[in-house]
């Protein structure tokens, strides 16, 4: 009777296993891993998952917004690789919107307000290449871990050698002399791919520059959710991963930051989402 009941219990379950992957979305295997488009924009696939959001109380330099809770991403997306960078900026939103977006072609673009993003990605889809977007803050930290649970992708502390922050001759200087030997330049963000990715092939998720996200700034529940998309409305959008400008504990994945989407600064650019079709 038992050896009955266990067979139509097994058989239940790969039965409802059946019918689940048949109303799933798309297969991840069935997607591109890679994808550039033709302004030469690199994307990588990123799997759907779930993971902790937020960092655990014992984690050095956390803050109070910071509070741990299970989030799931439903969907694989694709993720640029590298930030947004001058080139790709001048390419899209031609010369007249050039003259204040300083720099070499591979360096990131900056001084960009997160309303000049939603631009940038207007103009973008009038190209009919695919759908771009700003990455919500949970995604952008999904990428950021790359499946890690530590408080940077690589491990638990920081140094000059894995990513660009701390390199301002007038204030934090601790990798100035490292920049300065890698014949990087001072007081600026480096060109984009500078540093090692993480396992996922994204670069700079952690330094270089800051990166609009495409939430209002709010608190975290304790809650395990899906998909969030941060608070409906409020003053300041959320920015992420650190910068050329500050310290290293800025580039702790879980790490939040905001200011007000009006604001265009010297350390902050952004990278975008392609959704996944």
């Amino acid at each position: 009777m038992g050896n009955i009941r266990y067979s139509i219990r097994l058989f239940s379950l790969i039965f409802a296993a059946l019918i689940f992957n048949s109303l799933s979305p798309l297969s991840v295997n069935a997607l591109e891993k890679t994808m550039t488009n033709s302004i030469a924009m690199e994307f990588v696939l990123i799997p759907g998952g779930t993971f902790k959001m937020g960092s655990p109380q014992d984690e050095s330099n956390r803050g109070r917004n910071e509070i741990e809770h299970q989030v799931t991403i439903s969907k694989a997306f694709y993720m640029q690789t590298t930030e947004v960078t001058v080139k790709q900026w001048r390419d899209v939103m031609g010369k007249r919107f050039f003259f204040k977006k300083k720099g070499t072609d591979h360096m990131p673009v900056v001084k960009v307000s997160w309303q000049d993003c939603i631009d940038f990605i207007e103009k973008l889809n009038t190209l009919n290449e695919g759908v771009y977007r700003l990455p919500t803050e949970a995604e952008w930290e999904y990428a950021c871990r790359a499946g890690s649970i530590s408080a940077y992708a690589w491990g638990k502390t920081i140094d000059c050698n894995n990513a660009m922050y701390a390199n301002n001759t007038l204030k934090t200087d601790l990798c100035v002399s490292f920049a300065e030997s890698k014949g990087l330049p001072t007081d600026q963000p480096a060109p984009v791919k500078s540093y090692q990715p993480n396992v996922w092939g994204l670069y700079d998720m952690g330094g270089n520059v800051w990166e609009w996200c495409q939430d209002w700034d709010g608190p975290y529940g304790k809650d395990a959710v899906v998909d969030p998309k941060g608070s409906s409305s409020g003053s300041d959008r959320v920015r992420r991963g650190g910068s050329w400008y500050g310290p290293g504990a800025r580039c702790r994945c879980a790490n939040r930051n905001l200011s007000h989407p009006g604001n265009r600064y010297q350390t902050t650019g952004f990278r975008l989402i392609r959704v996944a079709e």
